[in-house]
């Protein structure tokens, strides 16, 4: 039986090593990871589950910069312009 998470998803059909040919079902792609403050997609992140995104080298997993992954560059150059405007 498939899990519950997969079984509503597309399935498509497939052809066996004996020939006969079956249903598999296809798992649901990962929502894109979104900004933490303006919730727009985040770009250099790839989709993908947590065992997927493991498996890419650490470079391929985020972007190397202050707050990658987390927030996109926009928001980024927004909070480092207030953290330098508080500070004179």
């Amino acid at each position: 039986m498939v899990r519950p998470s997969i079984r509503s998803g597309k399935r498509k059909l497939h052809k066996t090593i004996s020939g006969k040919y079956v249903w598999k079902s296809i798992k649901k792609k990962p929502n894109a990871h979104k900004c933490a403050q303006c919730k727009k997609p985040l770009n250099g992140m790839p989709r993908g589950t947590r065992v997927e995104i493991r498996r890419l080298h650490r470079s391929e997993r985020r972007p190397e910069r202050p707050f990658g992954g987390q927030l996109c560059p926009p928001c980024t150059r927004r909070h480092f312009r207030t953290i330098a405007r508080q500070q004179i």
